[in-house]
């Protein structure tokens, strides 16, 4: 067994291989702490034919057992991957593909177990640190190796690899990974930091990268990981030559059609064009259009690059065209379309209860979440057919984002106790949909009434990169994303930063570049913001068709009165008054009713159990039970008065049984509490006195 381990941020990294899945193509124990997971990569012998993709999939898994659970639901046991799971796939994946040759065509699959968690230090760096060692060892090309660290700022200081009680009060949350001096993903969220903070911290990390690298290089020097790319590629020069000779001015027109599907039918019709001529050759025929993509692919980036000109016209630092139209949705609780040249989303807002709150279980802890952002990528946006009814990893990754860049702008829960939703339909995408969603998301929020301070606007950024010469593109296109460097997303207020997330297509990225595309994006960010303003710029009043919710805090000894026996009281209360009651251990009572009426109805039953009553003040009870002397009442549950039978009445009342009986509803009103702390209710102070 091999073993090399190296302190990181005042904990022990260990790299272990040969004990444990010894017939992977490439295995590591890796352990952080006391959170450790087993990373293993798996390629077939032969490569797969018919394909022009690296056929690689990245698989991480939580199992229960690592932090002391059982996993919750009817068969107990762990089921599909959750979305934080498919969220550390990704991030495993991302830094990984481009440091695998493009004309890889083994299948490859790397696996990534979590098998013990101490609660402190995230698995999601274990992950991707795990990954490349794995592949150091396997017979993989693997342009290798990466490490990630996070890095957290507490009271102005800068925190590698911050534990999980240190980022609770953390203003950073930005996880990087990159090679040796070269950032290669960024992912992070923040409290409004500014640029320069994002900067300062890329520096903290890149040392604690660079320290995992070398212990990296280290563990594989006891290890032969020779291996062979097989070139399945069949074209030939002459067939390369004569498709330039045939086709170059032609791609060279595509850049001058102004709308997405314009050039996609146009560039569609060459690529048959010239497939067709070689439609005998099986082998040869699906490489050809390969080439007309890499033909279009090279006058773009030569157009960008040579003349400063982009596809659509516009220059490298212009935004497209926006427009918003609040409220589109008339009986949602908060709408908005947003729309930026040819990608729109229309977000969707739905403000719930503490009821409505996500619970998530997970093998550290359960825990609630009160805000939500789903994101949908339908088929049609792009004018195309597909399989629809499942969430793909892509939508969730998205949707991660998005939420993450709104989530800094919500009020606190005493302020605002709702459960707010978001839904992001993306009804066209010609690029940069998870920053609509972010702008459609606050265009919504502030449609609903959510009391946020100001708006967060997000933009991504491109790159085409040729040695030392380089563009960097605000508000890419579709075609700039699949045909450029690098995908940047940048989302925040005009004061700074509220999420930020780097994807690169090249082997890392140098830090003067990611400084430069930083304040391009800053520059488009506030442009959109002002267009934002310009439609809506402070909350609106609630919808009258959003439910009505109020909290507050009661005496935690009261909580077992109003709940009552077997939730007796709790139970009549919703039932009685329209609503929803949750109470929380610290004694916070969350009242949710449809309108203002029932709110205060329901707030009023609960104070009547948890409160002692003032005089004067009138309920509605129900009579309970019948005396000589007069009759009680229940004024809430589980609390009763005494109406004496000199106050049923103005006029004499010789029997109670004469106005009164068992199960009655009355109007009561409390006019006296006596000296042993009695209840006196009163029926005719609430008539009118005769003459």
């Amino acid at each position: 067994m091999i073993k090399v381990e190296k302190n990181i941020a005042g904990r022990l990294l260990k790299i272990e291989s040969g004990q444990i899945a010894r017939q992977a193509g490439g295995s590591v124990f890796i352990s952080y702490g006391d959170t450790a997971m087993l990373a293993t990569v798996c390629c077939s012998a032969e490569p797969r034919e018919g394909i022009d993709f690296l056929p690689m999939q990245v698989e991480y898994r939580e199992k229960h057992y690592a932090g002391g659970k059982i996993p919750g639901g009817f068969f107990k046991r762990e089921a599909k991957p959750t979305d934080a799971e498919v969220l550390t796939s990704r991030l495993t994946d991302r830094p990984i593909r481009p440091l695998i040759p493009k004309n890889y065509r083994n299948e490859l699959q790397i696996m990534l177990t979590t098998m013990s968690y101490d609660g402190i230090n995230t698995p999601d760096v274990v992950a991707a640190i795990g990954a490349s060692a794995a592949l150091l060892l396997s017979p993989v090309p693997f342009d290798g190796p990466i490490a990630s660290v996070k890095v957290g700022l507490i009271d102005g200081e800068y925190i590698l690899n911050p534990t999980n009680e240190q980022m609770e009060s953390s203003d950073l949350d930005l996880m990087v990974t990159g090679k040796k001096d070269k950032i290669c993903m960024i992912e992070g969220g923040s409290n409004f930091v500014p640029e320069k903070t994002i900067l300062e911290a890329l520096d903290v990390a890149m040392d604690g990268i660079n320290d995992i690298v070398d212990l990296q290089m280290e563990f594989s020097e006891h290890f032969d990981n020779s291996y062979e790319i097989v070139d399945t590629s069949v074209i030939t020069e002459e067939v390369t030559n004569s498709l330039e000779e045939l086709y170059s001015d032609k791609i060279q027109k595509l850049l001058d059609m102004d709308s997405k599907k314009a050039m996609d039918d146009a560039f569609n019709v060459i690529a048959k064009e010239a497939s067709e001529s070689y439609k005998e050759n099986e082998e040869l025929y699906p490489e050809v259009k390969g080439h007309i993509k890499t033909m279009f692919k090279n006058a773009v980036r030569k157009s960008i690059l040579d003349r400063k000109v982009r596809v659509d016209g516009r220059g490298l630092a212009d935004v497209r065209q926006i427009s918003i139209v609040p409220s589109l949705l008339p009986r949602v609780h908060g709408s908005a379309l947003f729309t930026r040249g040819e990608t729109q989303a229309i977000a969707a807002l739905t403000l719930g209860s503490s009821r409505d709150e996500q619970i998530i279980d997970s093998m550290a802890s359960d825990y609630k979440k009160s805000f939500l952002l789903h994101y949908n990528f339908p088929p049609y946006c792009v004018g195309e057919t597909g399989r629809i009814g499942f969430t793909n990893r892509r939508e969730i990754g998205h949707g991660h984002l998005a939420e993450r860049s709104l989530k800094p702008i919500l009020p606190s829960s005493e302020e605002f106790p709702y459960t707010v939703r978001i839904v992001s339909e993306i009804t066209e995408s010609n690029g940069s949909s998870s920053m609509a969603s972010v702008c459609g998301g606050s265009l919504a929020m502030m449609n609903a009434g959510v009391p946020i301070k100001e708006h967060v606007a997000g933009i991504a950024m491109g790159l085409i990169m040729d040695g030392d010469n380089y563009a960097v593109l605000s508000d890419i296109l579709g075609t700039e994303d699949f045909l450029g460097d690098m995908d940047f997303k940048v989302a925040g207020t005009k004061d700074g930063i509220s999420a930020i997330q780097l994807d690169l297509k090249v082997p890392g990225l140098p830090m003067d570049v990611l400084s430069n595309a930083l304040e391009q994006a800053n520059e488009g960010r506030l442009h959109i913001l002002d267009e934002m303003n310009k439609a809506i710029s402070t909350p609106n009043a609630l919808s009258e068709y959003a439910p009505q919710i109020e909290s507050f805090k009661i005496d935690k000894e009261k909580i077992g009165a109003l709940i009552g026996p077997g939730g007796k009281n709790i139970k009549a209360i919703q039932e009685r008054a329209e609503c929803v009651i949750n109470i929380e251990d610290d004694g916070t009572v969350s009242v949710s009713a449809a309108d203002k009426a029932a709110l205060d109805n329901a707030i009023a039953q609960v104070k009547a159990v948890t409160e002692d009553p003032k005089v004067g003040t009138v309920f509605d009870g129900k009579v309970t039970k019948l005396m000589e002397f007069g009759a009680f009442v229940e004024f809430a549950p589980g609390r009763e008065g005494l109406v004496h039978i000199s106050q049923l009445a103005w006029e004499r009342v010789n029997k109670v049984s004469d106005v009164l009986s068992v199960g009655d509803a009355v109007k009561i009103k409390l006019f006296e509490i006596d000296k042993q702390g009695r209840l006196n209710f009163s029926m005719k102070l609430l008539m009118d006195k005769p003459e």
